[in-house]
């Protein structure tokens, strides 16, 4: 049943994103929409959160974005989980909208805690948050997002060093492993295979799936927080295909950062993502979704 109505609400996620981009005639289709069944299942599942009292409280887990440009795919998390007007995602990337290409703090979007976009700074920043929270005596959770061409970052791994060494076991990193980058397959660009065996060099608990399972995906968050008292932090590699659910698009390096024309992107919402109960952002009807569905797994 969970996993039927997270299905659901991915692909009204998918749906989102292809609409705002093609919109904006600007942004990154790819990676945004690909990971879609992860964003529905930390933030209508996985992670305790409360719009109501943002922006920081006990009791509540924070999320970070290293990859800032699949953005969409985070507002359109965060308006359908209720911090801003679901209609606001039609202005992506306008002038003076508070979504821009990537996130940003001075726009005062709810729900963004840090900028991000410069590849490589989004786990040096959560190790940063774990670390404060250990400190409070807090016993939330830290999760950051990241892509795997952006491992290619010296940054990524001064991070992954510092983690174990910070015993921050109340992290848990996922990586975007799609094997795909702005200039194409990452293996050909700087391989990064072993990839697994790396992080696991570094001193991480780590957990590879399939990132496209919702089994898969809840059954990886808590192996990591069974992992708490460890003084390990997880890294959640997960396999998962460039646009996936839009077939003509999945696994092309084309769509890492170019936008849907409008015939395309009605050949997608036609042909692969049907509408759903949940509605289009601009539908008068677009509803958001109930809080008693965030942290249904604690």
């Amino acid at each position: 049943m969970i996993e039927q109505e997270l299905a659901t609400l991915a692909r009204q996620l998918r749906r989102d994103c292809i609409r705002m981009i093609t919109n904006a005639e600007s942004g990154h289709p790819g990676g945004s929409v690909g990971m879609a069944d992860i964003f529905a299942t930390l933030f209508f599942h996985a992670m305790k959160h409360n719009p109501a009292s943002w922006p920081d409280h006990s009791g509540q887990d924070l999320f970070f974005l290293s990859n800032g440009h699949i953005a969409p795919i985070w507002y359109a998390s965060l308006a359908r989980a209720g911090y801003f007007p679901l209609a606001e995602l039609g202005t992506l990337r306008r002038i003076h909208s508070r979504l821009q290409g990537h996130p940003a703090t001075q726009e005062g979007l709810p729900g963004i805690r840090v900028a991000s976009g410069s590849l490589g700074q989004g786990l040096s920043v959560a190790i940063g948050a774990a670390m404060a929270l250990k400190l409070n005596k807090r016993t939330d959770w830290v999760y950051v997002v990241m892509g795997d061409g952006e491992c290619n970052e010296g940054q990524i791994w001064e991070a992954a060093q510092n983690g174990p060494h910070q015993q921050v076991d109340n992290l848990i990193a996922i990586i975007d492993r799609n094997r795909i980058q702005i200039d194409g397959d990452t293996e050909k660009v700087k391989r990064l295979d072993p990839f697994p065996e790396k992080w696991m060099a570094f001193g991480w608990n780590v957990i590879e799936i399939d990132g496209h399972s919702y089994q898969e995906i809840m059954t990886a968050i808590r192996k990591a927080k069974a992992n708490r008292g460890s003084g390990q932090p997880t890294v959640i590699i997960a396999n998962t295909v460039m646009s996936k659910g839009i077939p003509f698009m999945e696994n092309l390096a084309k769509w890492h950062g170019t936008p849907p024309t409008k015939e395309l992107e009605q050949r997608a919402l036609t042909d692969h993502l049907p509408s759903t109960d949940w509605k289009d952002y601009d539908d008068p009807a677009a509803r958001v979704v109930p809080s008693d569905w965030f942290g249904r797994m604690n």
